[in-house]
């Protein structure tokens, strides 16, 4: 069975990090097609961050603040999140770079970025 289940979020400052976390077992896919994607309330999910070949891509929002890796022995996919801004503020999915509402998703990991 599929589980994608994400973690590191937590309440930070403006202009402050975390580091994302995503644990993925049971997955048809490998974690070299996975991204990191947001839904901040209100809105729909945003795909942020992807690998891609070669390399990675960012939606213009964060790049250049956030950045997306892998550890392929620990099948786990992380993102480090920088210069956070007030509107980074969302749930912070990974699943497959090409994931539908239809498709399985974990809980999600809350950032919140205020002062």
């Amino acid at each position: 069975q599929v589980q994608l289940v994400e973690s590191g979020g937590g309440l930070v400052q403006p202009g402050g990090s975390l580091r994302l976390s995503c644990a993925a077992s049971g997955s048809i896919f490998s974690i070299n097609v996975m991204g990191w994607y947001r839904r901040a309330p209100g809105k729909e999910r945003e795909l942020v961050a992807w690998f891609s070949v070669p390399g990675t891509n960012y939606a213009n929002s964060v790049k250049g603040r956030f950045t997306i890796s892998r550890d392929n022995g620990k099948n786990t996919v992380y993102l480090q999140m920088n210069s956070l801004k007030p509107e980074d503020t969302a749930v912070y999915y990974c699943n497959h770079k090409r994931a539908t509402a239809y498709d399985y998703w974990g809980q999600g990991t809350q950032v919140t970025v205020s002062s």
